[in-house]
């Protein structure tokens, strides 16, 4: 395992469209998947102890701003020769035990993470409701440990000030975790 963490956000980079199968049976689109006031889009998998730690608050977060008008979509772009955990069947069956609140998708082709730069798991863009690029930061402090109750909810926080004003903190610490696991040319 390699720990990465990601580089600074680049206000304003446009969203890449995507179209891809989600473990629900249907196909999910840049369109299909932004809410009225926004996009998050989380670059997951099942084995990362990163994203092992903190998914619960990311379905956490991911419920509460969709009340406020941000859509969410997770991505899984890993390649699963070497991690079988990140299967599509354990992809299906995670999405069923986490009753996740937003679409789990599989990038097979790991296209759609170059288009965005994506380089670990989680990985983090929130975009605003013209799909500007606004956050490319972290969930939160705890990285692989467990969050103290009072854990400040950083990208929580900041796609609430974009929902709200459509511009995201220009003070943003990044994301760590473990390297995406790319495809062998």
């Amino acid at each position: 395992m390699v720990a990465m963490t990601t580089p600074v956000c680049d206000f304003g980079r446009p969203a890449p469209d995507f179209d891809l199968p989600g473990v629900d049976g249907g196909r999910h689109t840049l369109a299909t998947a932004r809410g009225p006031k926004g996009l998050l889009v989380m670059f997951i998998c099942n084995h990362c102890p990163y994203v092992k730690a903190v998914i619960d608050r990311i379905c956490r977060d991911a419920r509460e701003l969709a009340g406020h008008g941000i859509g969410s979509i997770a991505i899984m772009a890993n390649d699963p020769s070497d991690y079988p955990e990140d299967s599509w069947d354990n992809m299906v069956r995670v999405a069923r035990e986490l009753d996740m609140p937003f679409p789990y998708v599989l990038d097979a082709s790991q296209q759609v993470a170059k288009a965005y730069g994506a380089i670990c798991t989680p990985d983090f863009f929130g975009y605003n409701d013209r799909l500007e690029l606004q956050y490319r930061g972290r969930l939160d402090a705890s990285g692989r440990n467990p969050a103290p109750p009072d854990a400040h909810r950083e990208m929580f926080e900041a796609m609430m000030q974009i929902a709200r004003s459509g511009e995201g903190p220009r003070e943003q610490t990044p994301s760590m975790g473990c390297s995406i696991k790319w495809r062998e040319a």
